[in-house]
């Protein structure tokens, strides 16, 4: 009922097979590894929530989402590979806080789901033509993630 859909593999025409940093900013690429991170912290408070959803729908709905942060994560790496030549460098692995209540997650997440949509928007914006569609993809998700958290709220309100 929640299955993800494929996303289309925008690396497979090998849009750069030479690291292109001429025209991409510093501020850019800052804000493209910011977005690994956070997807990746994203990722882990979202199996968190996983394991506190009280139903298995709500799992499944979760486990989605989860599971297309894992794919943003990806697409923000290589895009950053694609325009550096060079691999993100993670110092250490982000933390999360835990959230008094399960209902106390879904909000967060709901909330976080909308500032993501808000920080990927200027990284869209700065970088080359060739991956604006794979940021408009992620963007989308993040929406349609605000969305279905804002059913589980629902639920248990």
């Amino acid at each position: 009922m929640f299955q993800n859909y494929n996303y289309p593999d925008y690396y497979q025409y090998g849009f750069r097979q030479t690291p292109m940093t001429t025209g991409v900013s510093q501020q850019c690429l800052q804000r493209v590894s910011k977005a690994v991170q956070d997807e990746r912290h994203d990722e882990l408070f979202y199996q968190y929530l996983i394991s506190n959803a009280p139903t298995q729908e709500q799992k499944q709905i979760i486990s989605s989402i989860r599971d297309d942060e894992r794919k943003h994560n990806q697409m923000f790496r290589r895009i950053y590979r694609d325009l550096t030549g060079q691999e993100i460098q993670i110092t250490s692995e982000p933390q999360f806080k835990r959230p008094t209540s399960y209902i106390d997650g879904i909000k967060q997440a709901l909330f976080g789901e909308l500032h993501a949509v808000e920080e990927y928007r200027p990284i869209r914006e700065c970088l080359p033509v060739a991956y604006k569609d794979a940021l408009f993809l992620i963007i989308t998700d993040e929406i349609k993630h605000a969305s279905k958290y804002n059913y589980l709220f629902t639920l248990n309100k």
